[in-house]
């Protein structure tokens, strides 16, 4: 079986579900059942490219080398993010119709029919590799400016990708779910400070932290002290007012979109909650919303978020 047959061995595709199978940890949902099949056939082959990318560009890929392997590469370049991400833009060309072939990895073989579909363009794929490529070289920001000049490579094509597998992209859509996609990112960033610590990334800007008097080794801390507290608290109202600015996103769509993406504003709200309610001591661990409290905001943001058309 070579990398570019059309077949997959059963151990390739349980291999790419165990990629999918991450998406229950989200803070949103990623395609839910009330769905049009052709929706969520989409949003699940967009998710796992997303996926897929960040976990190369993390260094999360199963063990063993065998995502290299469907890559084209050797088992050893696992190791290597940026000969993967690499191999793995290569592979997304072939989705778009490249001349060496199909596409090799079954994740992006599942992309491929839905790009056709729905036409989708390169651009917003490859954002999301340049954000992996972004996190090899850059691991500290400056500003927050600079921040969310990463968030629209990182995050805001994904919002822009379920806008056009939903046939639903206008500009004023494509803004305001640009700002809830950016608070999502900043709420995962948030959640996760000791994670990203470990790989030594801080996705807290710079500027801020002088402001709080917070340095570096106050975020190694087992708990969070007073500044460092005041800095996350000061971070997430600015992720809770990107998400009032893309509220509106919710009510210029109807039916089961709506509901999604109410899902989506929701789950953010939510995460933010969650860190409000853990004194916004991020430190222990991530501060995670419950379903119920999930549930909850999502009927909020649908009670709420105005109606238009």
């Amino acid at each position: 079986m070579t990398p570019g047959d059309g077949i997959r061995p059963l151990s390739d595709t349980v291999h790419a579900r165990a990629t999918l199978g991450k998406a229950a940890a989200e803070n949103f949902p990623v395609a839910p059942a009330f769905l049009p099949r052709a929706w969520r056939d989409g949003l699940t082959a967009v998710y796992g490219y997303a996926r897929l990318v960040d976990d190369i560009g993390d260094g999360d890929l199963a063990p063993g080398g065998r995502d290299a392997v469907l890559l084209g590469l050797g088992p050893a370049a696992v190791d290597d993010r940026l000969a993967m991400l690499d191999a793995f833009e290569a592979d997304l060309w072939r989705v778009f119709g490249g001349t060496d072939g199909p596409p090799r990895h079954p994740l992006m073989q599942a992309l491929q029919p839905v790009v056709r579909a729905h036409r989708l363009t390169p651009e917003p794929f490859l954002g999301l590799i340049e954000a992996n490529r972004q996190d090899q070289r850059v691991a500290r920001y400056e500003t927050y400016g600079d921040l969310l000049a990463y968030c629209e490579l990182s995050a805001n094509p994904v919002g822009r990708l379920v806008l056009s597998l939903t046939g639903t992209a206008t500009p004023e859509r494509i803004r305001r779910s640009d700002a809830v996609c950016t608070a999502l990112q900043i709420a995962e960033h948030l959640q996760d400070v000791t994670e990203d610590l470990a790989r030594d990334r801080i996705y807290l800007p710079a500027e801020d932290m002088r402001r709080f008097h917070v340095a570096e080794p106050d975020l190694k801390a087992p708990t969070a002290g007073a500044s460092v507290r005041a800095l996350i608290a000061y971070e997430t109202e600015r992720a809770r007012e990107l998400l009032n600015e893309g509220t509106p996103l919710v009510g210029s769509v109807h039916g089961r979109l709506r509901l999604l993406l109410a899902g989506f504003v929701g789950g953010g709200r939510a995460a933010l909650r969650a860190v409000t309610a853990a004194g916004f001591d991020v430190l222990p661990g991530p501060p995670k919303p419950t379903k119920s409290g999930l549930i909850r905001e999502v009927a909020a943001v649908l009670r709420t978020a105005p109606r238009k058309g």
